[in-house]
């Protein structure tokens, strides 16, 4: 990585400053948002957790108890309950890092537009390029991600297609 003097200085001009402000602003917005919708994540997937937990004692109802395979309805959705929770609760700490990342590049950059604090304007920065940094390494995951699913799409419509032929 490239080294940078220290004696090397940057100014930042008024309308600069007045852009990160705006930034900062909209930074904040963002990252307050996306907490609110994890938090709303996190209640949801208890509530549908709650609700599958419900429709899973309808094994017991008068009329129903005859039911071929009403038994082990009932255990795949205590399953598939446990299994919402986890997955609703592993997406909400993949989104908690960016928006915390965002949250900390907004109050940093608060203090150093207010104080004119080159230290804080660092740090500020150093939480962005984490920001980004994150992104940059989910958006190359989930492309990787897609690109099994789609390899193994194509090799079990090959296969399909050969049993046919």
């Amino acid at each position: 990585m490239e080294e940078y003097q220290s004696e090397k200085k940057i100014e930042i001009g008024s309308d600069a400053l007045g852009y990160l402000d705006t930034t900062r602003k909209w930074t904040m917005f963002f990252a307050v948002l996306g907490f609110i919708v994890i938090g709303l994540m996190i209640i949801g997937g208890f509530a549908a957790g709650a609700l599958m937990k419900s429709l899973s004692g309808l094994s017991g109802v008068e009329g129903l108890e005859g039911m071929e395979g009403m038994e082990a309805a009932g255990a795949a959705s205590g399953v598939a309950q446990v299994l919402f929770i986890v997955i609703m609760l592993v997406f909400a700490v993949i989104y908690f890092f960016p928006l915390f990342f965002l949250l900390k590049f907004s109050t940093h950059t608060s203090r150093a537009v207010k104080a004119l604090d080159r230290e804080e304007l660092g740090k500020a920065f150093r939480y962005m390029k984490s920001y980004w940094l994150y992104i940059g390494v989910l958006v190359i995951i989930v492309l990787a991600i897609y690109l099994i699913i789609f390899l193994v799409a194509g090799s079990s419509l090959a296969f399909l297609s050969g049993l046919k032929g």
